[in-house]
């Protein structure tokens, strides 16, 4: 559940900011470069979740 609302939220934000800067440079807006931005963005926050250890830190 948490990866699937991890990815609602990315495609909800990245959908924005495609909007956003289209809308600023004139330009046609694209979905498909927002799902694009959605997908690649979070299975690089998954792999980062993955990394950071979970462990308390022992006292040196």
């Amino acid at each position: 559940m948490q990866y699937i609302m991890m990815f609602v939220w990315t495609f909800l934000l990245s959908e924005m900011t495609v909007y956003v800067i289209s809308s600023m440079n004139g330009a046609p807006f694209h979905f498909e470069i927002g799902v694009f931005i959605a997908i690649v963005l979070t299975l690089l926050l998954i792999i980062v979740i993955k990394l950071i250890p979970d462990e308390p830190i022992e006292k040196h």
